[in-house]
């Protein structure tokens, strides 16, 4: 059998393969985009307005391959995405720890707030396994975060940098109204789960991030959310399992039954 970089029981394979990815993917792109220059970065060099939602399959594709697929996979994908950072000059290692950081801080937030059974010693697990995320796509080690409460620091320091440019704006809109390809838009009740989706995306970000954006905070507004992730996720695992499991997931559960 070749073994992944994560094992069943890491708690990084158990966020990951949450249904409250959903959301939490789309979180991460919209708050990944609130860093100007990492943004200018992706609006310069990404066909992201032609092919939006094939970048979106793109990201979930990594960060599937990353957390399920083998080691040699993993490694490959990496590499790849590392020669296109370099090419396209998006390998300062500022912007890539944003971006790592950003998506860090998305998937395991909107796994607690939608009702993920999660220790604090497991939210520090988490982030300190992530790291090898950060490793594979060039960063360098001793700047990651390793525990909740050093990500936490980062986010204090980083803020006076981030805004929501026209390019992040843009980008809002093009991830939560996706030109779907004709079979998935006439042929899959993806649409309209798509925009509730994203809109619950949208109100999960944290709040200094909304003010970025310029939208609104009512109050009462993150309990009704955190309602609303948790009724989501559990509505979500209702679903069959071919619709909400990435194949790389599915390899992975039949390699390690193979080796038992």
């Amino acid at each position: 059998m070749s073994n992944g970089y994560f094992s069943p029981n890491s708690v990084t394979w158990r966020v990951h393969a949450d249904p409250s990815m959903f959301v939490g993917g789309i979180r991460a792109l919209l708050e990944q985009a609130l860093h100007p220059e990492a943004m200018a970065g992706v609006a310069a060099h990404s066909n992201f307005r032609e092919d939006a939602w094939g970048r979106l399959q793109r990201t979930g594709d990594y960060v599937s391959t990353l957390t399920f697929g083998t080691k040699q996979d993993a490694d490959a994908l990496a590499s790849r995405v590392r020669k296109v950072h370099a090419k396209l000059n998006l390998d300062q290692q500022e912007l890539l720890l944003w971006v790592h950081m950003a998506m860090v801080d998305a998937f395991i937030d909107t796994a607690i707030r939608s009702g993920m059974n999660l220790t604090a010693a497991e939210c520090d697990d988490y982030v300190n396994e992530m790291v090898t995320f950060a490793l594979l796509v060039g960063i360098e080690e001793s700047s990651v975060p390793r525990s909740m409460g050093q990500l936490e620091n980062y986010f204090s320091e980083i803020m006076p940098k981030l805004s929501a440019s026209d390019d992040a704006k843009r980008a809002a809109i093009f991830i939560a109204l996706p030109p779907l390809p004709p079979l998935l838009r006439f042929g899959t009740p993806i649409a309209p789960l798509w925009g509730g989706i994203t809109s619950l995306a949208a109100a999960a970000l944290p709040r200094w991030a909304r003010k970025l954006y310029g939208w609104p905070n009512l109050p009462g507004q993150t309990q009704a959310t955190d309602l609303a992730l948790k009724t989501t996720r559990s509505a979500l695992a209702l679903m069959p399992e071919s619709f909400r499991q990435p194949p790389q997931l599915k390899s992975a559960m039949q390699r390690f039954a193979g080796a038992k």
